[in-house]
């Protein structure tokens, strides 16, 4: 591939722009459940694919959720999955577009344009065991414009997604709401925002000092963390996560997969993706067709976009968090339900130091909860990413956490998914993926 016609493709994909016909689109995709290329990662909850996402996405070693014998001992009876696991598993059984109005709305949305996770709210009703089957359906729930964003410095949509994961009995196990942020590739490089951000570079002191708050680290495990006990104003153990490196991503994709999140996927399923989604990649210099989201990983790549380095996933950074909570409120407890919010980029290279404290305390119809407040910072001093959680916590006087009830319209929806995927599978037209 020639330099000109590298530079020419190039240029065609950072002048890539946001339509009013694009956005009116996906304003008419609101509440209409999302035929899904590609197949969940998990089909099968597995004690396995548990640990493997512990291990390799959050870096958490918590014995819950590596370790079965143990499980049997905790109020759960067993091991259960990291609370944010869930992003790995749920059959989605919305058939492929079967008329032209349909197949024509959801074409191809923004293309060329980035996409990056700003931030996620979930409610969660009941853990995750293995063994467990997952279905799951995803709708767009709001969509927004901001012109000029401070994001980019270019026109930018932020759009929320609802992915509602139900079990076999179409009961809901949780839903969350994923926010993201649709930026047209050029603007960072041409606002120059990140110009004077550099690539990170360590003395032995500072690894040192990292490795101390490693170390210092405290997984509250099987001692109950009392709702009496606890108070406005308390202070969790801080978790630390970097410095952040090609390993970390490699490490995050053996654990949450690949193809299941980006549609992507080696050798021959790169070229299926390929044959699909051709917005989705772009020719590198030695005019190879590479996927976008070699931005996580690839320097050069991020160099051409006015970016210091690749970055992480938001989906980490909002699994980090929620981390330094189970950390911190021991096995007994439940976390009801989690905001996160991803405020800026964190570059390889980059460490993120979480702290957090109590910034509230309920007694409501019998249950007990806590409100935390956590906040995750560089080594620059820059808030990246924050978390708003409420926490069950087991009582002395009024014993275990009760799990949270899902609202009726969940539970009508899950109803209605089971009904409809159960006639799909009588008739011969069950999604059949890969």
């Amino acid at each position: 591939m020639s330099d000109a016609a590298q530079t020419k493709e190039q240029n065609d994909i950072d002048n890539m722009r946001i339509t009013d016909a694009d956005i009116e689109r996906e304003r008419a995709q609101i509440g209409i459940p999302q035929y899904e290329h590609g197949d969940c990662f998990n089909r099968l909850v597995s004690e396995d694919a548990i640990r493997h996402f512990a291990f390799g996405f959050v870096g958490d070693d918590n014995a819950l959720w590596h370790e079965p014998d143990y499980g049997k001992n905790t109020r759960w009876r067993g091991q259960i999955a990291p609370p944010l696991f869930l992003t790995t598993t749920g059959i989605n059984e919305t058939p492929k577009y079967d008329t032209p109005e349909l197949k024509a709305l959801f074409k191809g949305l923004y293309r060329g344009v980035g996409r990056y996770n700003v931030g996620t709210n979930w409610k969660m009703f009941r853990p995750v065991r293995a063994g467990d089957v997952i279905y799951h359906e995803q709708s767009v729930s709001n969509v927004q414009v901001k012109e000029n964003s401070s994001f980019s410095g270019a026109r930018t949509v932020l759009d929320t997604i609802r992915h509602l994961y139900v079990d076999r009995d179409g009961n809901p196990v949780a839903v969350r709401y994923e926010n993201f942020i649709n930026a047209e590739r050029g603007g960072s490089k041409k606002t120059g925002k990140h110009a004077n951000t550099e690539r990170q570079v360590y003395t032995d002191e500072d690894i040192a000092k990292i490795d101390a708050q490693y170390a210092a680290e405290e997984t509250r495990g099987a001692e109950p963390r009392w709702w009496e006990d606890v108070n406005a104003g308390d202070e969790i153990v801080p978790v630390v996560k970097g410095p952040l490196g090609t390993l970390d991503i490699i490490a995050g994709h053996l654990g949450w997969g690949l193809g299941s999140t980006y549609g992507a996927g080696p050798l021959r399923y790169n070229w299926k993706t390929r044959q699909k989604l051709k917005g989705f990649f772009s020719k590198d210099k030695y005019g190879i067709p590479q996927s976008m989201i070699r931005l996580h990983w690839e320097q050069e790549r991020a160099e051409e976009l006015g970016l210091p380095a690749p970055y992480d996933y938001g989906q980490m950074r909002s699994n980090w968090l929620t981390h330094a909570i189970t950390n911190w409120m021991g096995d007994d407890a439940w976390i009801a339900s989690l905001d996160t919010e991803i405020r800026g980029f964190n570059f390889h290279g980059d460490t993120t130091f979480i702290t957090g404290k109590v910034v509230g305390k309920n007694e409501e119809g019998g249950v007990r909860s806590v409100d935390l407040s956590l906040i995750g910072t560089s080594q620059r001093g820059e808030i990246t990413c924050k978390a708003y959680a409420t926490v069950r916590l087991p009582s002395r006087d009024g014993g275990p956490v009760t799990l949270p009830s899902p609202d009726e319209e969940l539970r009508a929806r899950g109803a209605k998914m089971m009904t409809d995927g159960a006639k799909l599978v009588k008739a011969g037209k069950a999604v059949v993926r890969r």
